[in-house]
């Protein structure tokens, strides 16, 4: 992710060095994946990571406090390569009346994954939701824009400066109410209610209908 200062072009090396970062991003659901791509190719997008398999454990205290205060802590499996993430409000950050999230995020690169897991658990937190994805990426010389397939069916998210996002938006003809800041584990929720699921996480081994398959395309 880009330094809060300076908003570097994100590459496939990405997640290589540790580093903290205001993340400023919004989700689109896709209704045309073929169409999107197209859009993105015009406007100028380079594909920077081809269609990767991601894997990702949120750990929480029992009481799920991380949660209560919209934090996180995640372990991704991202192809070959180990993530640990923090996520966590900005200071007198307000989500209910910001049109793009914003979170500060510090994230390294690490080894093993499944130790770092282990080191979680042994001081008290717990893996409280798994989600899986098949990740995208795309750069211009700004920002970058992501395409995940999920078990939920298929969504974006334009991640860079908030004046990048709003005219990326324009130009991938989105209208505003159509751009999200919510999580997956909130698209979770809230299909889990649409749907009346029993599933416990945004898996594809939980949720294997062929109609949110991740080769899925419109």
């Amino acid at each position: 992710m880009p330094p809060a200062t300076s908003h570097l072009i994100p590459t496939a090396g990405a997640y290589t060095v540790c580093m903290t970062a205001v993340e400023t991003e919004v989700k689109f659901r896709i209704r045309d994946l073929t169409r999107l791509e197209a859009q993105l190719a015009t406007a100028g997008f380079q594909q920077v990571t081809p269609r990767t398999f991601e894997h990702n454990v949120l750990f929480d205290t029992p009481d799920r406090s991380l949660r209560a205060r919209q934090s996180i802590l995640r372990v991704r499996r991202y192809g070959n390569r180990w993530v640990v993430t923090y996520k966590a409000l900005p200071p007198n950050g307000n989500p209910a009346t910001e049109r793009h999230k914003h979170r500060i995020e510090t994230e390294t690169e690490v080894q093993d994954g499944e130790a770092i897991a282990t080191i979680f658990t042994a001081i008290g937190y717990k893996p409280a939701f798994v989600y899986q994805k098949w990740r995208t990426e795309y750069a211009d010389s700004t920002g970058h824009c992501v395409i995940d397939e999920t078990p939920i069916g298929l969504f974006a998210e334009l991640e860079g400066p908030s004046d990048w996002i709003d005219r990326t938006a324009d130009l991938l003809g989105l209208n505003h109410a159509d751009l999200m800041t919510l999580s997956y584990g909130r698209l979770f929720d809230q299909w889990r209610a649409e749907t009346g699921s029993v599933a416990e996480n945004l898996t594809f081994d939980e949720i294997p209908s062929a109609e949110s398959s991740p080769s899925t395309r419109t």
